[in-house]
């Protein structure tokens, strides 16, 4: 069985830009978002997924995630309830972990979240000085619940801290 244990945090600055040493393109949607189980088909460059996550607890959830042909992600894209989430996601490496940077565009410009994924949720992790506020248990920040209620709806409350 598969578990996602992560955090979310916003940012202090752009300094995180400078220590970038990866980009990916991702567009996302889902098939289902409900509070206990969501379905979601994402393309990440030209790599199509689907992925089915059970209901969040703390920072952990199930997650299973499988490789799909494009072509196939594409079509099931046209499915999914809109809008379609747009991001670049970051990749940066800060003392042997991966932080993961999503940069929003569309209906969620302006919004940059960044997540690390843990082996438990009691690990101790290094803070970069340009990460901000916690945000893991605030769940207008979860992708899936981006597309039912969009940054840009978010009024004066849309700053990144």
């Amino acid at each position: 069985m598969g578990l996602e244990i992560e955090r979310k945090f916003l940012l202090k600055n752009a300094k995180w830009r400078k220590k970038v040493k990866q980009e990916i393109q991702i567009k996302q949607g889902y098939l289902n978002s409900n509070k206990k189980r969501t379905v979601r088909i994402r393309i990440a460059d030209n790599t199509g997924f689907i992925t089915v996550k059970g209901k969040t607890k703390q920072a952990t959830r199930k997650e299973f995630e499988y490789e799909i042909p494009i072509e196939d992600a594409k079509e099931l894209l046209k499915l999914c309830k809109k809008p379609i989430v747009e991001k670049t996601r970051y990749l940066i490496e800060y003392k042997k972990k991966t932080w993961e940077i999503d940069e929003f565009y569309g209906v969620n410009q302006g919004l940059v979240v960044a997540e690390i994924e843990l082996e438990d949720e009691n690990e101790e992790i290094s803070i970069p000085k340009w990460i901000g506020k916690e945000v893991t248990l605030d769940a207008r920040y979860y992708n899936s619940s981006l597309i039912e209620n969009p940054f840009l709806k978010w009024g004066d409350n849309n700053s990144n801290e």
